[in-house]
């Protein structure tokens, strides 16, 4: 994927066709949310009526079955998924059970963390979590300080899709509660990071101190009437 330059001030704002209008097949998706909160359903309603295929979906967890990133993998657009857990999505656990989509499970904080890393040019993180467990199978380990950590790399993507309460024209956005969760780090890793708000304001209006993640971050902001 080519890496696509940020310009902090341009407006940002595009239709929800023109946003995503660059989306591929193959392509590694970030998708913010937990479960519903802070889930940009509008976006990815998008990518499934674009009919791209052969995703490798990264996210919290699987949704349900005919909801969020469960319509894609109902359509037969997802091969790989990347996830804590399956949530409620017993379609996803069954094709995984049977060999249609891969599958990478790893705990939450792990998850993070290693989106974390990938936003931060890092190459990865050290943990002891599941070290004794099938989790650990083929990962390496390193001695440090006398203790034993397993290697877990970072995680970065071709696209983002995350949702925001409140954005302005140039792309800065403000997060509601938990609706943050994954929204901030996901933004940061990711070559091309497509946001929806449920506000939309003013450049310039947003307090500094209120902004989650920078405009520079941000490379299209859809506005969304009804959100999470």
């Amino acid at each position: 994927m080519t890496v696509v330059s940020h310009s902090v001030g341009i407006a940002k704002t595009r239709t929800l066709a023109d946003a995503l209008a660059r989306v591929q097949s193959g392509m590694r998706v970030l998708v913010g949310g937990f479960g519903e909160r802070g889930f940009p359903f509008m976006l990815v309603d998008e990518v499934q009526r674009l009919g791209v295929n052969n995703l490798t979906i990264i996210k919290s967890d699987g949704n349900e079955d005919d909801i969020g990133v469960g319509r894609l993998i109902a359509g037969g657009q997802v091969v790989r998924v990347i996830m804590s857990h399956i949530g409620l999505n017993r379609r996803l656990g069954q094709m995984i059970n049977d060999g249609k989509i891969e599958a990478e499970i790893c705990p939450q904080g792990i998850l993070a963390e290693r989106v974390r890393a990938g936003g931060a040019g890092l190459g990865g993180i050290l943990s002891d979590v599941g070290i004794d467990t099938i989790l650990s199978g083929g990962k390496k380990r390193v001695d440090v300080g006398g203790k034993t950590f397993l290697v877990e790399e970072a995680i970065r993507a071709d696209l983002a899709l995350i949702h925001a309460h409140r954005g302005d024209h140039a792309g800065n956005l403000t997060y509601r509660h938990a609706a943050r969760n994954f929204n901030p780090l996901m933004a940061m890793a990711a070559e091309y990071v497509v946001a929806e708000v449920e506000e939309l304001v003013p450049t310039g209006s947003l307090r500094p101190d209120d902004v989650v993640t920078p405009c520079v971050f941000v490379d299209a902001i859809v506005h969304v009437e009804t959100g999470t």
